[in-house]
């Protein structure tokens, strides 16, 4: 579904991606891992035309995405670690806009049906600029899920989260796997969505250091930190 051949990306002479190789199964839920700086945001950008490669090649659905990049955008969603809300408009707004923009039918039912899976049923009419970071990043789920995406990717989703904003991102993540939606997502925190993930790409210092789908936390954990930490 998703295939990535020698993907790289260069800011101003620094690399911060070096010559990814890897594919993406159709529903297939990977987690990509590593430290800060390790290139994480990068890929996830370039996967989803955000941010156009410097060189290399990224296919979705044997489509080269730069070929075809708005016929790929509407079975695509994204979720920033920032959200990038409108914060002037209320939470029900932001989303019946976006459902308008995809020419989603019944945009008002759609967004009140994700408010309500997203628990922010009662505070929907709330200026976003009132709602918590927690708050926000359920609305901007809701925003890259308005339109059914086949593709979800998530850039660190669960930063700045209280407990219960990451219990309920987590459920619908879960409900979303469980449809066979092929979701990618990047975090720094191995107990994000571990026990989801089907395979975990590594990522350190712009490169794949590890493509496991090893289940041992313990195990895991020790293998990264020598990975991460070795000269």
């Amino acid at each position: 579904m998703i295939s990535v051949t020698n993907l790289n990306k260069t800011y101003g002479g620094t690399a911060a991606l070096k010559g990814l190789d890897f594919k993406i199964s159709k529903g297939e839920f990977v987690l990509i891992f590593g430290p800060n700086g390790a290139g994480k945001s990068t890929v996830l950008k370039t996967l989803s035309t955000l941010l156009a490669p410097t060189d290399g090649k990224i296919l979705i659905y044997n489509t080269d995405i730069y070929d075809k990049s708005n016929d790929i955008r509407k079975n695509i969603g994204f979720v920033s670690h920032e959200p990038f809300l409108y914060e002037n408009l209320s939470a029900q707004e932001n989303l019946v806009f976006f459902a308008e923009l995809y020419g989603v039918n019944n945009p008002e039912i759609r967004a009140n049906d994700l408010l309500k899976t997203l628990q922010l049923e009662s505070r929907a009419d709330e200026l976003v600029t009132n709602y918590s970071r927690g708050m926000k990043q359920r609305v901007a789920l809701g925003r890259a899920l308005i339109h059914e995406p086949d593709i979800l990717f998530l850039d660190e989703p669960f930063s700045g989260l209280d407990l219960i904003g990451s219990s309920i991102i987590t459920d619908i993540l879960n409900k979303l796997k469980l449809k066979g939606k092929t979701i990618i997502m990047s975090t720094h925190s191995f107990d994000d969505c571990a026990d989801l993930a089907d395979r975990i790409l590594v990522l350190n210092n712009g490169e794949i250091a590890l493509e496991t789908n090893e289940v041992d936390r313990e195990g895991f954990k020790n293998r990264y930190l020598e990975l991460v930490t070795a000269d």
